[in-house]
């Protein structure tokens, strides 16, 4: 089961990448995130407070808000809306540096953890790799990632790990699932509501949505966020931290191929060398000894990133 669950982590959340393409070839970005999440949480809401029993106090529903707003609204829409001009091989490796903005957000806030030297090198070397990604125009003869999808996504993996740091000191309930059912509500709703304003409502037409795009929608919900989460879930109980965090470097791994086999995105040389370096400074961060108990060495789940 524990190997099961780990195949569940590695290959359906990477694959989500892939599937959120496939998505908006029909849905508009926000409205595709928001359906799959708003979803989410209405089907497991009602089901985990009854198996729970656990009441939400208002205050557990402030931070659903707060995180929901961080993950899933900036970060899973903004991965969304990138993936119109950034393939989602590439998505995935940017997204990656979540890793890296965690110790940075870490070390930043109040009573935070100073990283060790090694960690310092990872950083360094994650921003030089998200740097070649988008540098030179034509370097080794091929394109640069669009600056506007990776600036973007730069923000989707800052938000997603203020949102993975507040959650653990925010105030959530005791039951995990219970507080992503709530989280998964919560952003659902902010960003149908933001598709709205984006006028989104307006660009969707039932009639024109394909079959693959429906498909899409319902891979995400069903395999991305039930079986991937409740995988990633049941494997924190059942095995060590260390080992949980690989789905950090591996998920890109996964998003690359299947981004060239299914999709036939390009992988260049600039690629390779940049997901060699953004990948080796993600083991560096996770592997890394620290000075203390760090919340930014835990794994965070992923869901809302893909």
């Amino acid at each position: 089961m524990v190997l099961l669950a780990f195949a569940a982590v590695y290959v359906v959340w990477g694959s989500t990448y892939l599937a959120i393409r496939i998505g908006i070839e029909s849905f508009p970005p926000l409205l595709l995130a928001g359906l799959r999440h708003t979803t989410v949480g209405l089907l497991l809401y009602p089901v985990l407070r009854w198996k729970t029993g656990i009441r939400p106090t208002a205050a557990n529903w402030q931070t659903a808000v707060v995180t929901g707003t961080l993950l899933l609204f900036v970060g899973n829409g903004g991965v969304s809306w990138a993936e119109q001009v950034v393939p989602s091989g590439i998505t995935a490796l940017l997204v990656a540096t979540v890793s890296l903005w965690l110790v940075i957000v870490d070390w930043l806030r109040p009573g935070g953890v100073k990283p060790v030297p090694s960690v310092v090198v990872g950083l360094l070397l994650g921003f030089g790799g998200l740097a070649l990604l988008v540098g030179p125009a034509h370097l080794g003869g091929s394109e640069r990632v669009d600056p506007r999808g990776a600036a973007i996504l730069v923000i989707a993996s800052l938000a997603w790990a203020c949102g993975s740091l507040y959650s653990k000191h925010g105030g959530m309930p005791s039951s995990p699932m219970l507080g992503v059912a709530m989280q998964s509500f919560a952003g659902g709703v902010i960003l149908l509501v933001s598709g709205l304003f984006a006028g989104e409502f307006h660009a969707l037409h039932l009639g024109a949505i394909s079959p693959r795009s429906w498909l899409a929608l319902g891979y995400l919900i069903v395999f991305g966020s039930g079986i991937g989460f409740s995988a990633y879930i049941y494997i924190l109980h059942k095995s060590t931290a260390a080992r949980v965090a690989t789905y950090a470097f591996v998920n890109p791994v996964v998003a690359l191929f299947l981004g060239w086999l299914i999709a036939s995105e390009t992988i260049t040389l600039r690629t390779v060398i940049a997901a060699a370096v953004i990948l080796t400074a993600v083991i560096l961060v996770i592997t890394a000894p620290h000075r203390a108990q760090a919340p930014a060495s835990e794994p965070v789940p992923a869901a809302g990133e893909a």
